[in-house]
């Protein structure tokens, strides 16, 4: 294996991936990296052999790590770059910084970045992933991004650069994303506050948000947002789909498809990766074959697999 540069932060080898992902499944990666701060960060990666795969990743709420493992330096920030500052409409955020306490800092503030409120982890991936709920983007409010390069780098990228589109981004290959800024409409603290606990109130009522799940398991097939509510439009919902499909509540192992919102895949306690991304497979195919749409992966999967074992049948 390579000669890792010397750093500051903290370097752990073999680190196994469930305890930082919010299924809790996974194996270990190559190395995980918490750097000390930007600088610490930028040294790393400019003195990193190449031949080493960098991954970077937030809080694992968007994420199955295979059972094998992940064969790459894992960059996770923590301390450091998850701080929140309001100036006008104007919030800027570190990576690490969690989507709900973004929103929750600039309802202070009097500013509506309310969407953020429900989505689960933290800035770094909303950027990556150009999160979105009820009806509002990152996109819809991303003025401009820093992020260290895989030379090391640092530099500032518009958000007209990063080609946001649905549930996707381009940004550099390996680039670690340090912080966004975000412009939002001014509005009074206690409305925002008040919009954001109905929002809550919502989700909690619709989705199994008790439960070992990753948010929404595939894209919707028409980009929209749902909230799996009665009212909703049904036209071509993941959620909707899936149920025409009888797979509501399917099983594989210790993996499910939530009874409560179809759209989720739920690590009820003794689920591997291989279940859950099994599941997910068995639900893409019914689907498929029952309806003839090609659902699309939500949640990212990387790493390996173990060596190949017999899988219970879906139930």
């Amino acid at each position: 294996m390579s000669t890792l540069p010397d750093v500051r932060g903290r370097l752990t080898p073999d680190k196994p991936l469930s305890e930082l992902t919010w299924l809790r499944v996974g194996g270990p990666a190559d190395w995980v990296f918490q750097p000390a701060d930007v600088a610490d960060l930028q040294g790393f990666l400019r003195d990193l052999p190449s031949d080493v795969t960098v991954f970077p990743m937030g809080v694992g709420s968007n994420l199955i790590v295979r059972d094998g493992g992940l064969r790459a330096v894992v960059i996770r920030l923590g301390r450091g770059f998850n701080g929140i500052s309001v100036e006008g409409s104007r919030v800027t955020a570190g990576a690490a910084a969690l989507d709900a306490h973004v929103a929750r800092k600039a309802a202070d503030a009097g500013v509506d970045l309310t969407f953020l409120r429900t989505i689960p982890g933290a800035v770094g991936g909303a950027v990556t992933m150009n999160a979105g709920c009820y009806g509002s983007y990152v996109a819809d409010h991303l003025i401009e991004v820093r992020v260290v390069l895989r030379s090391g780098a640092l530099v500032t990228l518009p958000a007209s650069e990063l080609e946001l589109s649905y549930r996707s981004s381009s940004l550099p290959a390996e680039a670690v994303v340090i912080e966004a800024v975000f412009d939002g409409h001014n509005g009074d603290p206690a409305t925002l506050h008040a919009r954001m606990e109905d929002q809550l109130a919502k989700r909690d009522a619709t989705q199994p948000t008790k439960d070992r799940t990753a948010g929404s398991t595939f894209r919707n097939p028409a980009g929209f947002s749902s909230t799996g509510e009665a009212d909703d439009v049904h036209d071509l919902k993941a959620w909707k789909v899936i149920d025409d499909a009888g797979m509501r509540g399917a099983t594989r192992g210790g993996a499910q498809m939530s009874p409560k919102h179809s759209n989720f895949l739920v690590n009820t306690g003794t689920a591997t990766a291989a279940d859950l991304e099994g599941l997910g497979e068995e639900v893409r195919k019914r689907v498929f074959e029952h309806s003839g749409i090609e659902l699309q992966w939500e949640i990212k999967r990387v790493g390996e697999p173990l060596a190949e074992t017999t899988q219970p049948d879906v139930g």
